[in-house]
């Protein structure tokens, strides 16, 4: 291969690597500045106050850790509101082979798709931590959208965030190593870069769903673990929940080559 050719193929990979990191770090940007919007509506209108008035169609539902909340295939006639503990989705294939798509907590929407037209649920939920929910029904939750234009706007505010969230999965998958994505997923079930202080303790995880949602296997999540563990950059909290301490220097895995 000449010299020329070498430094073309160099300054092209360099391009390219340029646009991926401003694309990436552009979208970062805008859901951070989206959800600074989503947390200041909030706190002009408080959405679980409003949902507790809506009377008829909503029910107050408590989840013990791991039980499932809705199937897979399951009828789409609700929505649901997170008002304390996290809570896992999951999608599975027709060969059998299942995906961690998100991890939500307090303050969290899901199931929103019945709002779309779905008659059955296009992917399954269930308690990470033991969970206090409310069930919102399709129609009451439609209504309550039209009533109330304050709710309504936190509520496209939110569904705005999650879009943004998955086009950032997605340029992450397409893009970075195994070791940033791995990184990156810490980071945010520790909600680095959300608005007040992290939640540095993460609830207990298997590595292999952590491997879901990186997109890798178990062994390489293993791999990773230990050595983000040797470096500082997390920290086992032992104890009954067996929590996982996560440290904001682990920025610098995904901040840099």
């Amino acid at each position: 291969m000449s010299p020329g050719n070498t430094e073309q193929k160099r300054s092209l990979w360099s391009s390219s690597r340029f646009v991926t990191d401003a694309y990436f770090l552009g979208l970062q940007s805008a859901l951070m500045s989206l959800a600074l919007k989503v947390n200041k509506k909030k706190r002009e209108f408080d959405p679980t106050i409003f949902l507790a008035t809506i009377g008829d169609g909503r029910k107050n539902v408590a989840v013990v850790k791991k039980q499932t909340i809705f199937a897979q295939g399951d009828g789409a006639d609700s929505v649901f509101y997170i008002q304390a503990g996290k809570v896992k989705l999951t999608v599975v294939s027709k060969t059998g082979r299942e995906a961690t798509i998100g991890m939500l907590s307090e303050g969290n929407f899901f199931g929103e798709g019945a709002l779309a037209g779905q008659a059955l649920r296009m992917g399954s939920a269930a308690a990470i931590t033991d969970c206090e929910l409310l069930r919102i029904d399709k129609k009451a939750m439609m209504e309550a959208l039209h009533r109330e234009h304050a709710f309504s706007d936190v509520f496209v505010a939110y569904l705005l965030a999650r879009n943004i969230r998955y086009e950032e999965d997605l340029v992450d998958q397409l893009f970075n190593s195994s070791e940033k994505r791995l990184a990156r997923v810490l980071l945010l079930l520790a909600h680095f870069g959300k608005e007040g202080v992290p939640e540095t303790v993460v609830p207990k995880i298997s590595q292999e769903t952590l491997a879901d949602m990186v997109g890798t296997t178990r062994s390489r999540v293993s791999f990773f673990m230990n050595r983000f563990r040797k470096l500082g950059f997390i920290h086992y909290a032992g104890g009954i929940e067996g929590g996982l301490q996560v440290h904001s220097s682990l920025l610098n895995v995904v901040l840099h080559d």
